[in-house]
């Protein structure tokens, strides 16, 4: 690729690499807080073919965490709103949307556009599952994110298989979840904090909105975009 916007990148990544995400099709579930910054890093990575998938609008408690939520987009679709941001930063990358809420009924149907690679940043734990043991069993790549609210310790964020995680309530449920479907839990990489939450935070977190900082969900999406960058650039 000789495209400048890529320059820097290919510097790092080569020729090779830079082809190899030109050539690839990322598909991202969710483009809120953490999968905002995750498409945002993708794109502006040189990925030739972005595919998204939520149903959600802005509002304004989007905005101390999500990129794509400004004034001017509180009340519009976010995968519209995420299009038009990629075309912003890379105008021969193909975008294709589904306003959709992603469930066991379509989550099918969805990956028969056959992604190279998958970014889960699905809030609904049922949904998330779901959408774990589809790619577990289709052999699609993919890393998952699991729970950024209520974490303040960036120094405590990694990617580690499933299995490995700690401290971190929501990978508790999907370790729990996917056991009962017989996906291996090693299988799943994620990224997760491992900080251990206050129990005056937690009290009560089922019934009530939870907090979360930018710093932790830009984080987490963009380590994520960073591992599929990484792994795409290397494929053979």
């Amino acid at each position: 690729m000789t495209d400048e916007r890529f320059h820097r990148t290919s510097i790092i990544l080569g020729n090779h690499g830079m082809e190899n995400l030109h050539s690839s099709k990322i598909m991202i579930f969710g483009v809120g807080a953490v999968g905002g910054y995750a498409m945002e890093a993708i794109a502006r990575s040189g990925v030739g073919h972005i595919v998204l998938v939520d149903f959600d609008s802005f509002d304004k408690t989007n905005i101390n965490r999500q990129i794509l939520a400004l004034e001017e987009t509180i009340g519009r679709k976010k995968v519209e709103v995420a299009k038009e941001r990629i075309s912003q930063i890379n105008p021969e990358c193909k975008v294709d949307v589904f306003d959709v809420f992603a469930d066991k009924e379509n989550i099918s149907e969805l990956l028969s556009v056959k992604p190279d690679f998958v970014v889960d940043a699905i809030d609904s734990l049922v949904s998330k599952c779901d959408l774990i043991e589809a790619l577990w069993k289709n052999k699609i790549p993919f890393i998952s994110s699991m729970g950024a609210a209520l974490k303040t310790d960036v120094s405590t964020i990694k990617i580690a298989p499933l299995s490995q995680t700690k401290n971190c309530p929501l990978a508790r449920q999907v370790r729990q979840s996917l056991r009962h479907k017989g996906v291996v839990l090693e299988d799943v990489a994620c990224v997760y904090s491992e900080e251990q939450i206050s129990a005056e935070l937690t009290k009560g977190a089922a019934n009530k909105i939870l907090g979360s900082l930018p710093t932790i969900t830009a984080i987490f999406g963009l380590m994520m975009a960073n591992y599929a960058i990484l792994y795409l650039a290397k494929a053979e």
